[in-house]
């Protein structure tokens, strides 16, 4: 099947062979009410599928579960203290310290009510009131510890003094206690399900700590809370707005369709052929087993956008050919005979823009990328089949049939052209294309420059999924200047032979590493084994900075050990943990730390220690940056390769994929720089953009190229095979182009700062394709298309030849 020029002729609906057209096209066609029928009883299927849908979200999802990084954290998970998903809860006191018996009390009840929250891991739950939280301590009975809350609390003074010298001598200070002694952390890790087996519901866990936090509150305290369950509750919260923009996105395309046709039946079809594909779509999703969470809750939208641009053009086609006389079954049919293959490939590689997401070893990235496959692939049901048959039988009013041919009509009757058609036309002429393609150059090249300097991972402090002023920003922003650091933690694994964590030997080469990562940059202190033997040394001879050594005996390390917390050790003594605590989690910071540490690892890895990376918020946020990296490109030319040979299929010419694909690059490199100019990082959030820009994009170029290559094929120039395009698609792709940017860019107003940055990049690429295509495409055509030229016929020879091709 091959594109063909709209038609000059207006066969009646008696004249027309209905066995004339594809085998594809006779079987919808001829069977339309069957096609209806399916797609009704379909559609109330489903719907009721969709009902069943759930927004979920896992931490799990969001790692990259193979990667070494990961796979020894997940190794040894359930020797580790807290490393891995957790919540830390800062509960600040009005007064001037934390030694009031009022707030202690307030901490005691908070800190009970949390750990009887489902999904809290209550064994490494940790707060002054636990009693895993010890102090250890030189007397002269020697070394002596304790809980940190001392036998026999009673709020007294008496008691708050000892309170105070046992929290001195434990070493939580600037951990679980805020330097300035204005506030205490309950730090709760959690399980990644609860006692039933269930998956931790993490709109649920967010509701309950905003409960806690308004019930607290009202008792003179002041809660902070951060974690990945916080920022994926709020993300959560953040969805209501998201179906805000949705309805406005909605109502925005349905106007601007209406005011360019001014046929309401024909809008509405468009419309309700887009929505009936993303009901059929979140019907699917939970009857496959999958669900939706932040990172995906967008893709519905992508699915509506993608199926009006569709939508619109089919629409479009049977407008002009209703206008032309012909019947609305017999202009359907040409239409679909059309831009059915120019559609299906363009949808084609939509999906393949969203299916390399799948190379992507993050689940909640690779669940994105089947939740948006499915909906594009339900779309060349909806947009290409169903909407056509719809169209051929409730027609287009007349009125607006005949609008839609006014400056056809009016350029075959010799007058002027449309100021702006007519300057887009302009771009055939060598001068003008020689501009088009220089300035292209020009931004191609300054867009690659500045693209070479995006950076991978979070860029921003906090969570950049968030708004930098929303409540959770501003909790993280309290919980690192009370606290000293960030909670951005990277974990080093030692693995030793059990019962051999204590020789001298593994504590020396930790020792080393220890001094080494504190003299990077981005590194604000460290803790181990090791340092609690210099720590102890120097107590055990009356604080004397001098005695600050790490001492070469194997009894006092052993010594030493016994009495250790089990966080910086497990309790068979075979993994020791090393802990780094870094001043952000940008890219740089986490390579630095990472590089050095398998620097280190290669030179003094033995049969006796083994140095594994990496725990901790930070070592995961590592391995994601580094997956994410390794992806980028690789994704970038799957996508590229899958976009070039649809194109090529369709147009049989290294020519024209040339000319539909150079300008989706341009807007890549453009897209890049903008990312720069933004702060914007190559995430799990924003990696899926950059596909889909791309996918999306060759949409504009295929649906203007058919046209002109098929105008070409019939001996007219470049001149006026573009100008046919532009009266017949050309004008569908405008105001697709900015009718989806327009919906989009609605969402910088979302809460959600990466749903913002999505929108944001989305109208850009949505924007600079459609100029691609409008001013692109012609440009190189002139340099790169050629016109076939055909031997002297009469008119109604042609004509004649004209009305063969669609038969």
């Amino acid at each position: 099947m091959s594109a063909v020029s709209p038609p000059t002729s207006a066969p009646s609906l008696a004249a027309f062979d209905p066995q004339s057209g594809s085998l594809v096209e006779r079987l919808l066609f001829n069977n339309r009410r069957l096609i209806v029928l399916l797609c009704v009883l379909l559609t109330a299927l489903l719907g009721w599928q969709a009902t069943k849908l759930q927004l979920q979200a896992s931490f799990e999802k969001t790692i990259p579960a193979s990667h070494p990084f990961i796979q020894n954290f997940l190794q040894y998970q359930g020797e580790l203290s807290g490393l891995g998903n957790a919540v830390r809860i800062g509960v600040a006191t009005t007064q001037e310290t934390i030694y009031d018996a009022r707030y202690l009390d307030t901490l005691r009840r908070l800190s009970d009510e949390v750990f009887l929250m489902p999904g809290v891991d209550r064994a490494r739950m940790k707060s002054l009131w636990t009693p895993s939280t010890r102090w250890v301590g030189v007397t002269e009975d020697g070394l002596e510890g304790g809980p940190v809350i001392p036998d026999g609390y009673d709020g007294s003074p008496a008691s708050l003094q000892q309170l105070g010298a046992n929290i001195a001598r434990s070493g939580e200070i600037g951990q679980l206690v805020a330097r300035d002694l204005r506030s205490s952390v309950i730090f709760v890790p959690l399980l990644a399900q609860d006692a039933q087996g269930q998956a931790l519901d993490y709109a649920q866990l967010s509701t309950r700590l905003e409960a806690l936090r308004l019930k607290y509150e009202a008792e003179g305290v002041r809660l902070h809370v951060t974690g990945f369950a916080k920022i994926v509750g709020d993300l959560i919260d953040g969805v209501r707005a998201v179906l805000v923009f949705f309805a406005v996105a909605v109502l925005i395309a349905a106007a601007m369709v209406f005011w360019y046709t001014r046929c309401a039946r024909s809008t509405l079809l468009v419309v309700l052929a887009s929505l009936v594909a993303v009901v059929w779509q979140l019907g699917l999703l939970p009857t496959l087993g999958y669900a939706l969470d932040p990172y995906s809750i967008l893709v519905p939208f992508l699915v509506f956008a993608i199926g009006m641009s569709h939508g619109a053009q089919k629409m479009n086609g049977i407008m002009q050919d209703v206008g032309r006389g012909m019947h609305k079954l017999v202009a359907a049919r040409y239409t679909f005979r059309r831009l059915f293959l120019a559609g299906l490939t363009a949808l084609l590689a939509d999906a393949v823009g969203f299916a390399v997401l799948l190379v992507i070893d993050i689940q909640v990235i690779r669940e994105l990328a089947v939740a948006a496959s499915i909906g594009v692939g339900v779309l060349i049901f909806t947009n290409l089949i169903l909407l056509p048959i719809l169209l051929s039988y409730t027609g287009v009013s007349q009125a607006a049939a005949e609008r839609s041919l006014r400056a056809e009509q009016a350029d075959a009757a010799g007058a002027r052209k449309h100021p702006l058609w007519a300057f887009l036309d302009r771009f055939t002429q060598r001068r003008w294309a020689g501009i088009a393609v220089g300035l292209a150059l020009l931004l191609g090249l300054g867009g690659y420059a500045a693209s070479t300097r995006l950076q991978i991972g979070d860029l921003d402090p906090g969570a950049p999924e968030l708004r930098a002023d929303s409540r959770y920003n501003r909790d993280v922003a309290f919980m690192n200047q009370a606290y000293g650091a960030s909670s951005d933690v990277l974990a080093v694994l030692v693995r030793t032979a059990d019962g051999q964590c204590s020789k001298l030997d593994t504590l020396n080469k930790i020792d080393a590493l220890e001094w080494q990562l504190r003299q990077l940059d981005g590194v604000e202190s460290t803790n181990t084994l090791a340092l609690l033997n210099r720590r102890v040394l120097s107590g055990l001879n009356e604080g004397q900075p001098r005695w600050y050594e790490f001492l070469p005996n194997q009894d006092m390390l052993n010594t030493v050990t016994a009495g250790a917390p089990r966080g910086l050790y497990n309790d068979a003594c075979g993994l020791l943990t090393v802990y780094v605590y870094l001043r952000d989690h940008q890219a740089d910071t986490l390579a630095r730390v990472v590089a050095h540490v398998q620097a280190f690892a290669q030179a003094n890895d033995s049969a006796d220690a083994q140095f594994l990376l990496a725990a901790g918020s930070a070592g995961i946020e590592a391995a994601t940056n580094i997956v994410v990296k390794d992806a980028w490109r690789l994704m970038l030319l799957l996508v590229y390769g899958a976009v070039v040979g649809l194109c090529f299929v369709t147009f049989r010419s290294w020519r024209a994929v040339v000319v539909a694909v150079l300008p989706l690059v341009l807007t890549s490199f453009l897209a890049e720089a903008l990312m720069v100019a933004l702060g914007m990082g190559v995430k799990v959030a924003t990696l899926p953009v950059i596909a889909l820009g791309v996918g999306i994009g060759v949409d504009y170029a295929l649906y203007v190229l058919s046209v002109t290559l098929a105008q070409l094929r019939e001996g007219k120039s470049l001149s006026e095979s573009y100008y046919r395009a532009l009266l017949f698609t050309g004008k569908v792709v405008m105001l697709t182009g900015v009718t989806l940017a327009v919906g989009v860019v609605t969402w910088v107003l979302s809460p959600i700062k990466f749903q913002a940055d999505m929108g944001l990049l989305l109208a850009f690429m949505f924007l600079w394709n459609m100029l691609g295509a409008l001013v692109l495409v012609p440009a190189l055509g002139h340099f790169l298309l050629k016109r076939q030229a055909h031997p002297a016929e009469d008119s109604a020879a042609f004509m004649g030849r004209l009305r063969a091709t669609h038969s």
